[in-house]
């Protein structure tokens, strides 16, 4: 009896596709564990985590303070993501002053840059080492109303200090316009072979990505009718209107789109920037 073999209709392609993406997901794993050490051996990080946990910790205090002396239109999670751009323009510096620019100076990037790993790859692993940190240090403040609920119950229930809409809200556009904060950092760090300088030119983009962005807006207000495309440009990239609207619970595509393409850009402009110069 004669059995038919089975011809397999899957491209030989499509195996090397598919061992070549493996390949450089593991690489990509190992360069971020690596990357992570390195960041967890910084003192530098350490000072930074608990300056931010301190800073956070006292404006969530002094916002709870406001709110139990005289009733507020604004919760207390809107006040306090509302000023997320206090410890950013401080925190995102030093998380990402010395990860490119520590490399050159130590005249290591060539020889990292030499490596068979995709060059993408090696400042993705920067990137998302110094973004999970950024994460979690955020997710730490969210036991600031959880600790107040459990030693002030009568404070939370009698003054709706806590709105699980508002904080969800507040999380995820942290967590969103993280991704364009950290790859300004990466940027940032790109150009220059100094720790210092490419924590100040971090934190001049910074300023300019948050204050400037919100301040083109208010100049421009009086002068371009809402449904101009030039008035719907500055809004797209105004970081505060997205809070504004995250905050109240509204969940619009448009800012994902704006932080997941924004970081990308920043991140290729790094890697341009390095293989220019090596």
């Amino acid at each position: 009896m004669k059995f038919a073999s089975k011809k397999s209709n899957r491209n030989p392609n499509d195996y090397f596709v598919l061992t070549l993406t493996l390949t450089l997901m593991r690489h990509l794993l190992t360069l971020v564990r690596h990357e992570i050490r390195l960041l967890l051996i910084s003192p530098t990080v350490y000072i930074a985590s608990v300056i931010f946990l301190i800073l956070m910790g006292f404006i969530y205090w002094a916002i709870l303070r406001e709110m139990t002396l005289a009733p507020q239109d604004i919760s207390a999670n809107a006040q306090f993501f509302g000023l997320f751009w206090l410890p950013v323009f401080f925190l995102v510096p030093l998380l990402t002053m010395r990860s490119i620019a520590a490399e050159k100076s130590r005249s290591t990037l060539e020889s990292l840059f030499s490596t068979p790993v995709p060059k993408f790859s090696i400042i993705l692993s920067k990137y998302l080492s110094a973004y999970l940190l950024y994460i979690t240090l955020w997710a730490l403040t969210l036991y600031f109303p959880i600790i107040t609920q459990s030693l002030f119950p009568e404070t939370i229930s009698n003054n709706n200090l806590v709105d699980p809409a508002g904080m969800l809200g507040g999380i995820i556009f942290i967590a969103l316009s993280g991704l364009l904060f950290i790859a300004i950092g990466i940027f940032a760090s790109s150009l220059t072979r100094s720790q210092l300088v490419a924590a100040m030119l971090c934190f001049t983009l910074l300023l300019i990505a948050c204050i400037g962005s919100q301040q083109l807006e208010y100049a421009t207000f009086n002068y371009l009718s809402p449904g101009s495309f030039l008035y719907g440009l500055i809004e797209y990239i105004n970081i505060y209107s997205h809070l504004e609207d995250f905050s109240l619970g509204i969940i619009d595509t448009r800012p994902f789109v704006f932080y997941f393409s924004s970081a990308y850009l920043f991140l290729s402009l790094a890697v341009n920037n390095i293989e220019s110069k090596l």
